[in-house]
């Protein structure tokens, strides 16, 4: 009973991690003749299983080969049709994909990935997967042209290209081409970048190209005219656009330093003003008072009262007698008399934008 028991837990935690070693990939796959591609297989590895053997497989016209194996002894190429054609990546636990270059009509077929791993108890788990593939020839389809960065209105004694692209299976070839006023082709190259490093007035025209390659049975495809202009004048430099994002950062700090100190500028003489405006004192000199006091003397003769002994007892009034060689008497005028009165403190406060002390 015991046994049993065992063997149905070890039977679960088995199928249980072989769970996590299934392998993913894909049915179809249809890739490009001449062209490269990637045929998927992969998994997650599983804590207590190591991977074994590797190996891919190709079935065509109902026969199967093993193209290639990856075990303890290393990787190995076993049909030499794909020897440096093929090759699967290393150092990288679950990724067993298969790369397959310079595709041929003849790779069509079956490919199946195997992998089996071992485990701890020396048991062994295999999985496998299958992807059709389908190589196709590919026409080279209608070219496009990509103008350089300056684009198509260029300053003379800069440099700029043309670039003709087209997809299709490879390889591509491509021609260049002038029209010239006459209606005629001038042919300028037979690479996919036409390139100036100095252009000239003269270099301004009308140019196309074409693509072809040995999928499309000959067939040229012919790409749009474009037209380049060569002005007169100094090249424009190009402008990484992160040197426009630079200079409009230190701008907007500079600017903002700036206003920062003309508004700290205007706080400071705004607190100072206040501060001389709170109480203005005005002082008058007395010796001011004097010289205004000095100008309203007039001078004035002041009439003598005599008294008569003889009449003291009497009611008869007292004569007056006016000598002006006896003295002088000083009188004030009105004006100085209300000076006097309206300058009864030597100092006046004015007010200035605060309410007023109290006394």
């Amino acid at each position: 009973m015991g046994e049993a028991v065992w063997i149905v837990v070890f039977t679960m935690a088995f199928t249980c991690c072989s769970a996590f070693l299934d392998l993913s990939g894909v049915h179809e796959m249809k890739v490009m003749w001449m062209g490269s591609t990637m045929v998927p297989c992969s998994y997650v590895p599983s804590e207590g299983f190591m991977q074994q053997t590797l190996s891919w497989s190709l079935e065509r016209d109902h026969s199967s080969s093993t193209i290639f194996r990856r075990d303890s002894s290393g990787d190995h190429v076993l049909l030499s049709r794909f020897r440096d054609r093929i090759s699967v990546p290393k150092d990288s636990p679950g990724n067993a994909s298969l790369l397959i270059e310079s595709l041929e009509i003849t790779d069509s077929g079956h490919y199946t990935c195997q992998i089996t791993w071992i485990s701890e108890n020396n048991s062994l788990v295999t999985k496998e997967v299958t992807t059709t593939v389908k190589v196709l020839k590919v026409a080279a389809t209608k070219p496009i042209i990509r103008a350089g960065e300056l684009g198509l209105r260029v300053p003379a004694g800069a440099r700029t290209s043309l670039t003709c692209e087209a997809s299709g299976s490879p390889p591509i070839s491509y021609r260049w081409f002038r029209s010239t006023p006459e209606g005629k082709a001038l042919f300028l190259s037979s690479q996919a970048e036409l390139a100036w490093d100095n252009l000239h007035p003269s270099d301004s025209g009308r140019y196309y190209c074409e693509a072809t390659n040995r999928a499309g049975a000959g067939a040229v495809q012919q790409s749009d005219a474009v037209e380049l202009t060569v002005t007169t004048g100094a090249p424009r430099a190009a402008h990484p656009s992160h040197l426009y994002a630079l200079a409009a950062a230190l701008g907007v700090a500079v600017l903002g330093a700036l206003l920062a100190a003309i508004l700290c500028r205007w706080r400071r003489r705004r607190r100072q003003d206040k501060a001389d405006s709170i109480y203005q004192v005005c002082f008058h000199s007395t010796a001011d008072v004097t010289r205004l006091e000095a100008d309203v003397e007039v001078p004035a003769k002041c009439p003598l009262t005599e008294t008569n002994p003889k009449a003291a007892t009497s009611n008869d009034s007292p004569t007056i007698k006016d000598n002006s060689h006896n003295g002088t008497c000083i009188r004030k005028s009105s004006e100085y008399e209300n000076l006097l009165t309206a300058m009864e403190s030597e100092y006046e406060i004015e007010f200035s934008g605060v309410p007023a002390l109290p006394n």
